[in-house]
């Protein structure tokens, strides 16, 4: 972990998507973040030591989602698929898919695996997953507030590590590069995520902050974020509410310029706490 002296900073952006409105002056209390995302290995640390069933293993009640087709009830999670070719950017099911059996261990659905991938982000872990984990640590999750603020650390630039998204060409986060969401490039390396750490850390040593994986917060999702925080939170044992939406941030490598331009600091995401996917983690705070 990092800890990172209490201070000031512009929070959101007036520039970008209208969600990240209006910039304005926070204050953050010190607090200690986790260098990087939690891993694969971590989480199955975790998952050893407590028996832990995520919310992607978990079946779901037929009565809390009336007149779902009976498939689409089984454990399963969002995974990315790419199309063949060029589709409508304006509808996400042409590249996203309900996977049956998709889950931490088994990130792109039955038959595949983690094996080799220890040290990537965990993914396919709802809110409160990544909540049972924190509390396990001893930790909890960082706040909305939080979080920019480590990401941006002390900057003011476009991107934590300057105003080019490529320096002199090279790649500072795991994004996507090519015509989403059909090719990728791979001019970084990965079609999905990347070891934690292998690009350049922020000025705080806080890496992974841009693109990767998205990262819950605890904040409950308001238009409006420079009012105080919602306090609605959701319990760990119980499957969360289609109707409880939570703040990801981040970006993931599935961000990109023609398409998803939200590998900044100040981006921000809502997400059904009863939903997880193939491009969403979570690192902790004390």
């Amino acid at each position: 972990m990092k800890t990172l002296a209490a201070g000031d900073f512009v929070m959101g952006s007036d520039h970008h998507y209208v969600e990240e409105r209006p910039a304005h002056r926070r204050h953050v209390e010190g607090f200690a973040i986790d260098a990087v995302p939690v891993t694969n290995a971590r989480f199955a640390a975790f998952v050893a030591d407590t028996g832990h069933r995520t919310l992607a293993e978990t079946p779901v009640n037929p009565a809390d989602y009336p007149g779902v087709r009976p498939e689409l009830l089984a454990p399963s999670s969002l995974v990315f698929t790419p199309p063949p070719g060029p589709v409508p950017l304006t509808d996400p099911r042409q590249w996203w898919r309900v996977v049956a059996g998709a889950d931490w261990r088994h990130p792109l659905g039955p038959g595949s695996s983690i094996e080799g991938l220890e040290e990537h982000p965990v993914v396919h872990v709802g809110f409160a997953d990544a909540l049972a984990y924190a509390r396990w640590a001893g930790k909890t999750l960082p706040t909305e507030a939080q979080w920019e603020y480590a990401a941006r650390a002390g900057s003011t630039t476009e991107y934590a590590w300057g105003d080019d998204l490529e320096p002199e060409g090279r790649q500072m986060a795991n994004l996507w590069q090519g015509a989403f969401p059909h090719y990728n490039s791979l001019a970084d390396g990965f079609l999905r995520t990347s070891p934690v750490g292998c690009y350049p850390a922020n000025a705080w040593g806080l890496s992974d902050m841009i693109g990767n994986v998205w990262e819950w917060t605890l904040d409950t999702y308001q238009r409006d974020h420079s009012g105080p925080p919602a306090k609605s939170c959701c319990g760990v044992n119980a499957r969360p509410s289609a109707h409880v939406f939570k703040v990801l941030k981040g970006g993931s490598h599935l961000c990109t310029p023609d398409y998803c331009r939200r590998y900044r600091p100040p981006a921000r995401l809502q997400q059904a706490t009863d939903t997880s996917a193939s491009h969403i983690g979570f690192r902790c705070c004390v």
